[in-house]
């Protein structure tokens, strides 16, 4: 069974162009809609137990087909489907709460997962020991968080509350080396346990590491999948004849 299966997927943001004299003149003042595509028909599957990465240069799309994948953004055309419980790890503070402590955060968190209180305070400690939040911040207000800190709860709640997928945008880019590599071994550990994985990250490393598979987006398009390897040797081969800048305008 599929666990996460995107089929001609869609997404176009509306945006406003900026006209010229005339035809603002011509228009009577009125601005002209456009639409920016931001996925244009995405389709593949992420199967049941599979570690999946999303690569591509900054703005292919990746966050926003994660996202829908979250269930954050309808597509404006095709369709979506996820089977299981979702824990997304996909904007850092999505979900928190600034003048909450962190511990007070960690229930609202899981709840919004869907957890009990009463499991939430089974889990509680194994979430404050991964993240390695001290006892002088953890009833702190999270706005006096650092970035860093607030990522590293978010993903102890993550993968400690027995979600059947995981959704990571980038955040294994925060922190320090010592706390990345724990991240590295908490998702094995994840997925050895039969969970999904999808990742979406720019470190190919990471990918071709954590991954066994993966898809390339490029302008919101669909340019491969397939083994991580053979997706990243793609994808890296591409950006090396169109130059360094097309990993900027990618």
């Amino acid at each position: 069974m599929n666990a996460v299966d995107f089929h001609s997927i869609s997404v176009t943001y509306p945006s406003q162009r900026i006209p010229s004299l005339k035809e603002w003149l011509l228009r009577g003042g009125r601005a002209r809609g456009e639409d920016i595509h931001a996925l244009r028909d995405v389709t593949f599957s992420v199967t049941a137990g599979d570690s999946f990465g999303i690569i591509g240069g900054n703005g292919a799309g990746k966050s926003t087909l994660v996202r829908v994948a979250a269930g954050i953004i309808p597509p404006s055309g095709g369709e979506a489907t996820t089977r299981g419980v979702v824990a997304p790890i996909i904007e850092l503070g999505t979900g928190f709460e600034g003048e909450l402590s962190g511990r007070e955060n960690i229930f609202f968190n899981g709840a919004l997962l869907g957890r009990s209180r009463a499991f939430m305070k089974r889990v509680i400690d194994e979430i404050i020991d991964f993240a390695d939040i001290g006892a002088e911040f953890i009833d702190a207000p999270l706005r006096t968080y650092s970035t860093g800190m607030v990522a590293r709860i978010a993903f102890a709640i993550a993968t400690t509350i027995e979600a059947d997928i995981v959704l990571l945008d980038e955040v294994l880019a925060v922190g320090d080396v010592r706390f990345r590599e724990r991240c590295y071994e908490r998702i094995r550990q994840f997925h050895a346990s039969g969970a999904t994985i999808v990742l979406v990250s720019h470190d190919m490393h990471a990918v071709e590491d954590l991954c066994s598979r993966a898809a390339w987006l490029d302008h919101g398009r669909l340019r491969a999948t397939g083994t991580s390897h053979d997706v990243i040797d793609a994808y890296t081969r591409a950006t090396q004849k169109r130059g360094p800048e097309a990993l900027v305008r990618a």
